[in-house]
């Protein structure tokens, strides 16, 4: 299994639009950073976990001409807002499957209405196939695939486990339930936004006493804003076998 991480940034993405704050000046490319989103390849498959505002730029810097599907986090417009963009690959592919919990494809219904539509649809809109999802198990293209339940302030939202890799982003607390599903895996990804607390993210230290508990191989901390400080200061005071996460980065988990 690969996984490139597609975007690292928190919902305004680093450089914020005119900031003069030191990082967002920073001419180092892993300080440069597209909104949180990742890209799963196994075998023939390529899924998309989430595709915010950046999703076309991701794609195309990617270099990716297929996907099999977009599991969806939470409706919030950093995590859905690329929605529209899906349309090459259904002019080449067909419908896509996008999976998501209920209230976040009601959300997407309500947001993207012409995608949705029936009659009269317009001919250059693309078109979805609705797969709802629980805090069950379920398979895509042979895989099983494990929800993490967790919330996001009052907002549930899904981290997915797939195989020995999991993904969780806009995390703020996380039952000892839900984490018995990811404890020990190999790979483990999570949000840390910045160096003080904040009502509805992981900050550093929590994202670190998270991993702690959940006793991954490797972390990398995702979701980051500008007030984490610099990549390359962040890396040096981290435990040994975690790491900030940059966008472009691939990793392969076997």
């Amino acid at each position: 299994m690969k996984v490139t991480f597609l975007g690292t940034g928190t919902s305004q993405g680093i450089p914020i639009i005119g900031s003069k704050h030191p990082v967002c000046l920073s001419k180092n490319p892993k300080d440069k950073r597209l909104r949180v989103s990742i890209l799963v390849e196994w075998g023939n498959f390529s899924y998309v976990v989430d595709c915010g505002p950046d999703f076309r730029c991701q794609m195309l810097r990617a270099g990716v001409d297929k996907i099999d599907g977009i599991l969806f986090t939470h409706e919030h417009t950093d995590h859905v807002m690329g929605l529209d963009d899906i349309r090459p690959f259904y002019f080449r592919q067909g419908d896509i499957p996008i999976y998501g919990h209920k209230r976040v494809l009601k959300a997407l219904k309500k947001r993207f209405k012409y995608i949705f539509k029936i009659k009269n649809k317009y001919p250059g809109a693309p078109t979805v196939i609705l797969n709802r999802i629980k805090n069950e198990p379920f398979i895509i293209s042979g895989l099983e695939v494990i929800p993490i339940n967790g919330k996001h302030a009052e907002l549930q939202v899904f981290g997915f486990k797939f195989g020995d890799f999991a993904y969780l982003t806009d995390m703020k607390t996380v039952k000892n339930k839900e984490i018995q599903k990811i404890k020990n895996v190999k790979v483990l990804v999570v949000n840390a936004l910045r160096i003080e607390s904040h009502r509805s993210h992981f900050n550093l230290e929590e994202a670190l006493e998270f991993i702690k508990k959940v006793n991954p191989g490797k972390a990398y901390l995702t979701h980051i804003s500008h007030l984490l400080g610099f990549h390359d200061d962040v890396e040096k005071i981290l435990p040994d076998n975690v790491f900030l996460a940059y966008d472009s980065l691939q990793i392969t988990i076997s």
